[in-house]
């Protein structure tokens, strides 16, 4: 009769590679099937239902899940918090690192070298901020337009190429919520570009507000993309709801009232 294997306990780094899959991976294909899980997997030597099902504990410390009745897994780790808490908190750090773990994982290289050699102008403390910015704002267009299915909130646009992932409080007026993915949330390019110029903006029930300065435009395709669908209620993302305090900070000040 064969012994069971004792199971192996997850380490740090497993867990924070598998948070950013949770990240990057639209919510509804979070399954053993996903080929980012099965890749994963296969690297930490691990089965994919159980990377799939790590994935979903992460999900049962979402607050955003939480508030609209949406559970996950109950068996969750003390490290999975852990984990998790570090993210919240310090999303510029555990983005970077998280990035580089998984592409060490997956023996992808990451040519930082030839990255820096593209800033032949910068000096090297300064190269290294410009690549790791790079990797983070990449990391945080994948996290928004999955957290959105791929698709604008207002229009339900799905071609990948048209959407942005828009801050609500501008890159240069928060550093600390730079990252965060609640300060996101998937635009088309034309309501993208509304939306950074306070011609649009979104109240806590996150309905669509259309500035007096639009209204005032009477041209038909003013009232077609804007005047016509204020007072929408966007579709929400799956998790990484957009805060409320950083809608009002739109509002109050960049909103043109």
């Amino acid at each position: 009769m064969s012994v069971k294997q004792k199971r192996r306990n997850w380490t740090r780094d497993e867990l924070i590679v598998a948070f950013n899959l949770y990240c990057k991976i639209e919510f509804s294909k979070i399954h053993y099937s996903h080929h980012l899980i099965k890749k994963l997997a296969k690297a930490i030597n691990r089965t994919p239902s159980a990377v799939a099902w790590k994935l979903v504990n992460f999900a049962s410390l979402d607050p955003s899940l939480a508030q609209r009745g949406i559970k996950g897994a109950r068996n969750i780790g003390k490290l999975d918090k852990i984990i998790f808490d570090e993210f919240i908190n310090n999303w510029d750090k555990f983005i970077y690192e998280s990035e580089m773990l998984l592409k060490n994982y997956f023996n992808e290289k990451v040519d930082v070298q030839r990255e820096k050699e593209k800033l032949e102008s910068l000096e090297g403390t300064e190269k290294n901020r410009v690549v790791k910015t790079r990797v983070n704002q990449s990391f945080f267009r994948d996290m928004i337009l999955s957290s959105y299915d791929f698709k604008c909130c207002i229009t339900g646009i799905n071609q990948k190429e048209l959407l942005v992932a828009s801050h609500i409080i501008p890159w240069s007026k928060d550093e600390k919520n730079r990252l965060n993915p609640q300060n996101g949330i998937c635009l088309n390019n034309l309501h993208d570009k509304a939306f950074d110029r306070g011609l649009i903006s979104f109240n806590s029930d996150y309905r669509l507000i259309v500035s007096n300065e639009l209204k005032q435009n009477k041209s038909p395709s003013i009232d077609l993309y804007f005047t016509n669908i204020e007072g929408l209620k966007i579709m929400l993302p799956k998790r990484f709801l957009p805060n409320n305090d950083f809608l009002k900070y739109h509002y109050n000040n960049i909103f043109k009232k």
